[in-house]
């Protein structure tokens, strides 16, 4: 049997020695480090660890994971479900009811009942390699989670808050539409607004706008977004203004929602959610989208990911529908054990 005791990893940080666990946001603001998982739905879970130490991700070793076969996926929403979604999603846009809302599909797989995220976290960071990569592992709390995401949600240090929302999706440069540059703007005005909320007045800027950044198998369209926090802030009024992330959501925010829960058949949970750690003494902190994230439901068996796609006016359904594939192909060959690194393929040091 594998070792699935309490653990945490994010980049070459490692968090072991469990000593609580809260869904109290205001604990983020107490003493300790904390990680953070917190689900789509709302469901968090904060776990101080007693021992957090500098270590590298280690080596995937064989057998260590033992991931579902490539063909036992199924998703939430088939081909046909999801094309009819992005299509009444228009008509919610024709009708004026939201600029843009986000369509997404879990799928799932069976898993071995001794399966541990952290074997999968390490095969991650070879296969696909990501700024925000990481482990919570709370089997006794229902939270194991291997995330690889590319997505900045909200990274603190004292005062100053900022956030990364990423819209835009192609395999290349050349791939990236006009419909993909005004998608990003439309999330950053959201994202400038909820960090508004929480921010002094006349202190949030956008230091950068629509960059290119290159992926592991794809590009995306990043901007950044930055504040200083009220004096009188923490992190249960930050993440009451911001969550769930606007990039993942759709403009205007309550109607995105409304539209996601009449379209989706499936709980995102920690996808789409946030994900990191928390030093309370330090005041610093970094939580991601929860994109490019695996998480194990051990009452179903199962091991799941989700994919989606931000749709607007100008979205094709057909072409959403291969965005979502595009976006799961790399990480489900990772976890199936099918994908083999090119010649080409990314370092260690390159990202989603």
């Amino acid at each position: 049997m594998h070792d699935l005791s309490p653990m945490a990893r994010f980049g070459g940080l490692v968090a072991t020695d469990l000593r609580d666990v809260t869904s109290d946001p205001s604990a983020l603001d107490s003493s300790g480090f904390w990680a953070v998982s917190a689900d789509f739905e709302g469901r968090l879970v904060c776990a101080r660890f007693g021992d957090v130490r500098e270590e590298p991700v280690p080596a995937s070793v064989p057998g260590a994971w033992s991931g579902p076969a490539a063909g036992d996926w199924t998703s939430s929403l088939d081909r046909a479900a999801y094309t009819d979604g992005v299509r009444r999603i228009r008509e919610h846009i024709a009708a004026g009811d939201v600029y843009q809302a986000n369509l997404c599909r879990v799928l799932s797989a069976p898993v071995a009942a001794d399966a541990d995220v952290d074997a999968l976290t390490a095969l991650l960071a070879r296969g696909n390699p990501a700024p925000y990569a990481g482990t919570i592992r709370l089997p006794g709390h229902g939270v194991e989670i291997a995330t690889a995401s590319p997505e900045l949600f909200l990274r603190r240090a004292g005062g100053v808050v900022e956030s990364g929302p990423i819209k835009g999706t192609g395999r290349t440069e050349a791939d990236l539409l006009e419909k993909d540059y005004a998608e990003n703007v439309m999330i950053v005005d959201l994202v400038r607004n909820d960090l508004g909320r929480v921010c002094a007045t006349g202190t949030v800027s956008v230091p950068d706008l629509c960059v290119v950044e290159k992926h592991p198998g794809l590009v995306h369209l990043v901007s950044t977004v930055r504040g200083e926090l009220r004096a009188d802030a923490g992190w249960p009024g930050l993440l009451a203004a911001t969550f769930p992330p606007g990039s993942v959501t759709g403009a205007p925010k309550s109607s995105a929602l409304r539209i996601i829960d009449a379209l989706e058949t499936a709980p995102r949970g920690p996808y789409c959610g946030g994900v990191g750690w928390v030093d309370a003494d330090r005041r610093t902190g970094e939580l991601a989208v929860g994109i490019r994230t695996f998480w194990i439901d051990r009452g179903a068996g199962v091991l799941r990911f989700g994919t989606g796609a931000g749709i607007t006016w100008g979205s094709d359904p057909e072409g959403e529908w291969r965005e979502t594939e595009l976006k799961a192909e790399r990480l489900l060959a990772v976890a199936s054990g099918t994908y083999a690194p090119s010649a080409g393929s990314p370092s260690q040091g390159e990202t989603q």
